[in-house]
């Protein structure tokens, strides 16, 4: 899959932020504590997985608008900040903060090595070097796995598996819910922070033409890294947050075709803008668990992203969040329009 020229839009600042951070933070309030008022303990999980692959999403979205760089190793970089968020509880015993932090920095530390590929390589050729990455993490991780409280470097043992403490703020499903929303929210605003500032500019410049950037002064080099790294932090930090969830992790959950899976689903929910994150996250998981609680097979929800991803490339360049948008901007028009008159 290559990255295509980006969509014309008629501002480069999605329109969710152009709102008052106040509005944001009542958003995240009603999504962190109105859906525990109706849920059951299972889907309170599932969706707890829905805000923490928001983040995963928004990482990947990060690379591919910005840059327009395609990265099929996010889920292992979910994984290596899982591991080491893992490794940390159960040998150093120290706070899920912390641990979260050291994940995220782990990811960062490799996705900055991820991103010696992309100064030379777009498009395909970059997608099959990540994918590469990620299927060589998923042998790594099959033969070391998961820390589980057991002793020795990998933490594993095969008979004394533990779990994974819980924030001391969020020790219960519902608290870790809107626990992990919190987080994401918090992710997206740090992205938000760098694209309008002096690092989005540049990422601006370097889509459009490295070799225009480079003339401008741009260091093209630096700023890719940059990117990779704020990508692979969030992506690290998503992925402790899962092990927080399941309260542990187990190497086969990690393999190459999920992210595969997770980039589809990012250009499918739309990576122009900061609810694509959140729609990619949902049909990730929710649209699964919908399928087994109705009976049918959860591998039925391939067939649906399959089509939904043909959809998305042929009459949705801005995926389903930018015909929402659309949509939106459509209906206000006329209801205006109506006013008016």
């Amino acid at each position: 899959m290559m990255a295509s020229n980006p969509p014309v839009v008629s501002t480069p600042v999605p329109a969710l932020w152009r709102s008052r951070p106040v509005g944001f933070a009542i958003l995240v309030a009603v999504l962190a504590f109105l859906p525990p008022l109706f849920l059951a303990s299972l889907w309170l999980k599932v969706l707890t997985g829905v805000a923490i692959y928001t983040l995963t999403a928004a990482a990947i979205g990060l690379l591919y608008r910005r840059l327009g760089l395609v990265s099929l190793a996010h889920v292992a970089l979910m994984g290596a900040g899982g591991w080491v968020g893992l490794r940390l509880a159960y040998g150093l015993g120290t706070p899920f903060e912390f641990n979260m932090l050291a994940g995220g920095i782990a990811a960062a530390w490799l996705g900055m090595v991820f991103a010696y590929p992309a100064l030379r390589m777009r498009g395909l050729y970059l997608a099959l070097v990540t994918l590469m990455i990620a299927g060589a993490f998923a042998i790594i991780v099959n033969v070391i796995q998961f820390p589980n409280g057991g002793g020795g470097w990998s933490g594993f043992a095969v008979k004394s598996a533990g779990y994974m403490p819980r924030p001391a703020v969020a020790s219960s499903d519902v608290g870790y819910y809107a626990y992990c929303v919190v987080v994401a929210a918090l992710g997206m605003a740090l992205i938000h922070w760098h694209e309008i500032g002096k690092a989005g500019r540049a990422w601006a410049l370097i889509r459009r033409s490295e070799a225009a950037a480079m003339s401008t002064g741009v260091d093209v080099p630096f700023y890719k890294i940059w990117a990779f790294a704020l990508s692979g932090f969030l992506a690290g930090i998503a992925g402790v947050l899962l092990a927080g969830n399941l309260q542990m992790l187990d190497a086969r959950s990690f393999p190459a075709a999920e992210s595969v899976m997770i980039f589809a689903l990012a250009i499918v929910g739309g990576a122009w803008s900061p609810m694509g994150a959140l729609i990619a996250a949902a049909l990730y998981r929710l649209v699964p668990a919908l399928l087994n609680d109705l009976g049918v097979n959860g591998n039925a929800a391939y067939i649906i992203f399959g089509a939904a991803l043909i959809h998305a490339l042929a009459t949705a360049p801005r995926g389903i969040a930018g015909q929402i948008e659309d949509l939106a901007t459509r209906l206000l028009g006329k209801s205006n329009g109506g006013s008016a008159r």
